[in-house]
């Protein structure tokens, strides 16, 4: 870039960091974070995202951008979820490389050094997969190993066990992803499905320095349902293939019953278990009733277009790149005006 372009003073690395009900955290963070990225030879900024908290996360936002300018603080006007934070930090990261990752130090800062040098190896995508702890629920463990393998069979997206969001995307391979329209968000998903040449840095999982964990069971069902049905339509011809059994083997007892009837000339025993196994084809029924109206569902919300994310107040430079969920490239965004 020449001195005369507008987007020069863009950052080498800008670090994405969704946060919600956070606050005793982040000031833990911005230390390691300068720890770590002291020795770089790199400009960077850190980007704040308050994902509708009640606690102090936005005053302590708002404290560490007086004390360091090169944090950043974008606060959504409600709670919509991590995958929509981590949008929004994103949408209005302006360096050519960027870093997601947990405010809770579960991901470790002193990680972020190895996935810029296999970026600045050539790497457009530096993903990360966690050695889980021996302490580890047992639950936790076996459901994360389960959902990688189900939604890989499924989608065709190689997931590995243990991969998250934390990152570092390549400023193209970033603004391909912003130029995504869907509202179900699943980034993990996304960022393999883009391709683009990769690289993954095991790292043993950081101690929760404060708070408790944001994702129960509910949290975790629902992403995982989300990534799922945002990349694959298997469950439905799963369906399908299900209720075609289950029609031809009902049309054969009725067949059956009817031929005892007329060659034998006695009505068919058993009418209780008759029942028995109506009432359970009829369960499997509204089962797959329930699946084919979440993919409605889905769909509705896709036609509706909706903001994944609404930005009710910034602090820090460049701070009115976009205020909703629809993206637009956030560094010429920050330099219309210049």
């Amino acid at each position: 870039m020449t001195a005369s372009d507008p987007m020069s003073d863009c950052p080498g690395l800008s670090i994405v960091v969704p946060a919600f009900n956070e606050g005793g955290s982040l000031g833990r963070l911005h230390d390691e974070l300068l720890a770590a990225l002291g020795p770089l030879d790199l400009t960077w900024e850190l980007i704040f995202v308050d994902d509708g908290s009640t606690d102090n996360t936005w005053r302590e936002i708002q404290a560490l951008n007086r004390a360091d300018p090169r944090v950043r603080g974008i606060r959504l006007s409600r709670n919509f979820g991590h995958q929509g934070a981590l949008l929004a930090g994103m949408s209005h990261a302006r360096g050519e490389a960027v870093v997601s990752m947990d405010a809770d130090l579960q991901h470790p800062p002193n990680v972020v050094p190895q996935l810029v040098a296999k970026w600045r190896h050539g790497s457009r995508i530096v993903k990360t997969v966690r050695r889980d702890p021996a302490h580890l629920p047992f639950f936790k463990r076996k459901f994360s190993s389960i959902f990688y393998r189900v939604f890989a069979y499924l989608s065709g997206v190689d997931l590995r066990a243990g991969m998250a969001d934390f990152r570092l995307l390549d400023r193209r391979v970033l603004d391909q992803l912003l130029g995504f329209k869907e509202g179900g968000l699943f980034l993990r998903g996304m960022v393999e499905w883009v391709g683009y040449p990769s690289a993954i840095i095991e790292f043993d999982c950081g101690t929760r320095f404060s708070g408790s964990t944001k994702y129960d069971l509910s949290r975790m069902l629902r992403l995982a349902w989300h990534g799922i049905s945002s990349f694959s339509l298997v469950p439905l011809r799963i369906a399908i293939s299900i209720g075609l059994a289950a029609s031809g083997i009902a049309f054969l007892g009725v067949v059956y019953a009817i031929a005892s009837k007329w060659l034998e000339g006695h009505a068919v025993a058993g009418w209780t278990s008759t029942v028995a196994i109506m009432s359970f084809l009829f369960g499997v029924l509204f089962l797959f009733l329930a699946v084919l109206a979440e993919y409605v569902g889905r769909i509705l919300e896709e036609v509706r277009a909706r903001p994944r994310f609404i930005v009710s107040e910034q602090v820090g430079e460049h701070a009115s790149a976009t205020s909703s969920g629809f993206v637009v490239d956030a560094r010429r965004a920050a330099h219309r005006d210049a």
